[in-house]
């Protein structure tokens, strides 16, 4: 059986939850299409309440969709439920883990759910990858934040699903469990396994995804290959402490200065039209001396703003 190009399909998806007597339907999902390559590390990016979690949930067979049609590794989940299920793995946000067992049982537990036969169990390979062989036989209970959420990775693979979701997996955790997360992940893909990453972190994205999908209101506004999108959004400040203090903001002839309150002049430029230079260059023209200067990189919250900007807004 040959593999399917796309290990993710999705086309015209919608979620309204039905309102009660005192709140009205909620639409979260208006009209979501995706096609994920199979192999690849899929970024899947939005505010808070976009609407990444109720895809998640309707790809992990936690959510009834409303509208629309979805494919997992070529299984529609509508006809195959059960085996669309088995074709994916799941990380959540939240720690979901039963601190009664130990990582051991709960993955042998969690392997007896997808009908996986002790003979073909992963369980010392899975506890070693995430380095907990040596609490392998302590409870759940008595392990870090961190370990229990290595953990969770864990479960999510028992069964070899060809695609991994991972739901925000380093939010709250230590720089080197998010390094030694990401080289397991990394990992993973060169074996084969599609990765669906979601995440605040722009730059796990830009560093680890081949793709990038931003999700608001409902709607994709932009999937595009990294590269191409970071491209997109190349916009950098200068944030100039000048020498004697300003009242009013200077003109600089193609560049745009606020003024800012601590007395800083902020001024936006694109990286892919002109260099830091070109702005030095105007601030000294202008008669402006130099005290101090840094970069501001875009952040998430800034890409938000580049991409939705004036986007139509459904209440």
């Amino acid at each position: 059986m040959s593999l399917p190009e796309f290990a993710i399909e999705v086309e015209g998806l919608h979620k309204t939850y039905p309102g009660t007597r005192h709140t009205p339907a909620k639409e979260a999902l208006r009209g979501i299409d995706l096609k994920i390559e199979r192999g690849s590390i899929f970024g899947l990016l939005g505010p808070n309440g976009a609407g990444k979690s109720t895809t998640i949930n309707i790809l992990a067979g936690v959510t009834t969709k409303s509208a629309g049609s979805v494919k997992i590794w070529d299984i529609d989940i509508d006809q195959r439920p059960r085996a669309a299920r088995a074709a994916i793995g799941v990380v959540p946000q939240e720690l979901a883990v039963d601190v009664f067992f130990t990582p051991r049982e709960a993955l042998e537990v969690q392997a007896g759910f997808y009908g996986v036969p002790k003979s073909e169990r992963r369980t010392d390979e899975l506890l070693a990858a995430m380095g907990l062989t040596d609490k392998a036989k302590a409870y759940v209970r008595a392990l870090s934040g961190g370990m229990k959420r290595r953990l969770m990775v864990a479960k999510a693979m028992v069964h070899a699903p060809p695609v991994l979701i991972l739901d925000e997996p380093t939010a709250g955790v230590d720089v080197e469990l998010r390094r030694q997360l990401w080289e397991y992940v990394v990992a993973l893909n060169k074996q084969g396994v599609t990765i669906v990453l979601t995440t605040h972190y722009l730059e796990e994205a830009e560093q680890l995804c081949d793709t990038i999908a931003i999700v608001n209101h409902g709607k994709v506004v932009a999937c595009q290959p990294t590269q191409s999108l970071l491209r997109t959004l190349d916009t950098r400040t200068a944030v100039i402490t000048p020498t004697e203090p300003l009242k009013t903001p200077p003109k600089l002839g193609r560049f745009a200065a606020k003024l800012q309150g601590d007395g800083r002049l902020a001024i936006d430029f694109k990286t892919n039209e002109t260099g830091i230079d070109a702005v030095l260059t105007a601030v000294r023209e202008a008669g402006i001396g130099l005290k101090d200067l840094s970069i501001r990189e875009p952040d998430l919250e800034d890409v938000f703003l580049a991409l939705t900007y004036g986007a139509d807004e459904v209440a």
